[in-house]
């Protein structure tokens, strides 16, 4: 049995982790300019993109699977890449299945560094409107006037300016 169905799939798998990055740079310029609509449709797609990879994933965990069993590899847990790096027969597969690994691998971290950008960008805009509201928004105890201050009357007692003890 050859790795190159499995060397396919990790390219797909790689191509789609690279386009759903490219949305969440997308996300990141129509988070900064507040863009709701085109925010939606970017995670409509988004969702879209997710549901592939995980067909992809699922097929891929299978050839994994197969492949493993057919070279009579006991498998624990769920079947990785780098147990078909070291089942495969040659040096050439072991190399193109590394290479393929190791761009799906910088794309994911990127991926996932952009996600922590985006996550916290709409954070702090979260925090910019209800800071707006807060400024906008009464607050309880500076809307009811007490007995003191409507008449004029402050806590400190007044002095004058004539010492009148001399």
């Amino acid at each position: 049995m050859s790795v190159q169905p499995i060397i396919t799939i990790l390219g797909k798998l790689e191509k789609m982790h690279s386009s759903l990055l490219q949305l969440a740079n997308e996300k990141t310029e129509l988070v900064k300019k507040g863009d709701m609509d085109g925010l939606d449709s970017i995670i409509k797609n988004e969702q879209s993109h997710v549901a592939a990879i995980e067909v992809l994933e699922k097929q891929r965990q299978q050839m994994v699977t197969d492949y493993l069993r057919a070279k009579g590899i006991a498998l624990s847990g769920t079947p990785t890449v780098a147990q078909v790096i070291e089942a495969a027969e040659t040096e050439e597969e072991r190399n193109q299945l590394e290479d393929i690994r190791n761009q799906l691998s910088t794309v994911i971290d990127d991926l996932r560094k952009q996600n922590d950008l985006n996550q916290k960008l709409v954070f702090q805009s979260l925090q910019f409107v209800n800071m707006s509201l807060d400024m906008l928004r009464p607050r309880p105890e500076e809307i009811n006037y007490s007995g003191k201050s409507t008449r004029g009357e402050t806590a400190a007692p007044k002095k004058s300016m004539f010492d009148s003890q001399a």
